[in-house]
Formats: C-alpha cells, structure tokens, sequence
C-alpha cells in the first residue's frame, strides 16, 4: 500500500510538472480608425484584444461606437511626438494646449478606458506633461499604457507616483512586418509570460500580423496562456513594473 501511494504521489507530480503554469497575455492594436476593412479585420480577431483608436482619423468615432458595441476594450491612441497633427502633443507647449488637445481627442474616440502613446519618443520623456497626464487620467478614472517607444520614457513611472492604474508595453509584434518575425515575437511574448506571468504585446493592423494573430490567438490556451482584457492586466500586475522596465517593481527612470 505504501509502495502504491508513493506511486501515485510521483505520478501527480509528474503531471503537475509537465502542466504548463497559468500565465497571462494582453493583446492591443494600435493606430485603428484609418480603414474600415482592416479595422473590421481586427475587431473579428477572437478574444478580448484592445482597440487603440487614434483620434486623427476618419473612422475613429464610428469604430470606437462599434468596438465598444462588440465587447471590446476601446482607449484613445493619443498622437505625441514626433507624430503631428491637430491632437498631438508636443515638448514646449503649454499645459491648457495640451489639456485642449486631450479632450478634443477623447472626444473623437468616445467610450476610452484609457490612453496610450502613438510615438511620443520625445514626448514621453517630459515629465511635467507626463505628470499633468497621470493625475489628468486619474481625474478622470481612466487608464494609461505606456507604449515604450523611448527608453527614456518617464510616462508609467509618473503613473506609478501617484497610483494610476496603467501598464507598460513589452513587446512590439511587427518592427518587422513579415509572418515569420511576427510569429517570432508572438513567441517571445508568450516565453516573457511564462517567465514573468504575464505580457502585453502591441501591434498593428497590417496585413501580416492580422494573419498570425488568426491563426495563434485560438492556440493561445494550449500553450497555457489566457488571453485577458487590457483591465485585468491592469489588475494583475497591480502598477509594478517588470523586470524589462526596472527593478524591485519600481521604474528605472523615476
């Protein structure tokens, strides 16, 4: 009898071992609102993947109302330089332009949970604008993803100062828009997850990663992985940094 639950004992561990550990994954795509084939491509994509809709753009009323209406997670891709245009933020201007260019934005992208940077190398850098966001995003109970174009950006750490729910980017799915670096990286993502238990992954609606995401996203399980809406990662990573962006669940450049 002994022998017998020592066996089935090893045998548990065995298969606890072999199960691959729960790890989490959010999906966003940015610069949405452009076209309404792709943006209807993306919005079929299964699972909850988060709309980021730029406001600069002919469609992003409708699509926001649309996405919204679908169950998905909409936020508002504000344009920060080195973008340009009527909404976007630049260093030097002051605080009430910026205000004004922020509403006007969240205007156009109605039913945002959030906002993340499109481009913004130069932007997110500046911590006086970044600090006016974070405590205007609380103000208004909204979110924020820093998009992490720049190493030097000091945007989630400024969200961290003052508790703002956010989370930081980890890996850009196509740099390089061919299936094969895409996949790549959807496979760096999910490694980052098991690693760290979770990742958030941003991409665009190019041809090509529409076409991978179709084809993993409903694999996604079986590697272990749950896809989860941009909220609960929020939740589940409780504003700590990962180790990619700093150390002891602090920024690095604080």
């Amino acid at each position: 009898m002994r022998y017998l639950l020592s066996l089935l004992l090893c045998l548990l561990a065995g298969a606890a071992q072999a199960a691959p550990a729960k790890a989490y994954l959010t999906i966003i795509i940015d610069d949405l609102g452009q076209s309404t084939e792709r943006d209807q491509r993306t919005l079929a994509l299964p699972g909850p993947v988060t709309m980021a809709i730029m406001p600069d753009t002919p469609h992003a009323t409708d699509f926001a109302r649309q996405a919204h209406k679908a169950g998905k997670t909409v936020i508002l891709h504000m344009p920060m330089d080195p973008a340009t245009g009527a909404y976007a933020w630049h260093p030097g201007i002051a605080l009430p332009e910026l205000a004004q260019r922020l509403d006007a934005a969240l205007n156009k992208v109605p039913y945002a949970a959030g906002v993340n940077n499109h481009m913004g190398s130069r932007m997110t850098s500046q911590r006086e604008a970044m600090a006016w966001l974070m405590g205007e995003l609380q103000r208004r109970h909204l979110l924020f993803v820093d998009s992490r174009t720049s190493a030097a950006t000091v945007a989630a750490a400024e969200a961290q100062k003052i508790g703002l729910a956010h989370v930081s980017r980890d890996v850009f799915l196509d740099d390089v828009r061919t299936p094969e670096a895409i996949t790549g990286q959807l496979r760096l993502g999910v490694e980052m997850a098991h690693k760290q238990g979770s990742a958030v992954l941003i991409g665009h609606p190019y041809p090509q990663t529409l076409q991978v995401l179709e084809r993993e996203i409903p694999r996604l399980r079986s590697q272990g992985i749950e896809l989860i809406r941009l909220q609960q990662m929020v939740a589940e990573r409780s504003n700590q940094a990962m180790p990619g962006h700093g150390s002891h669940g602090r920024y690095s450049n604080r």
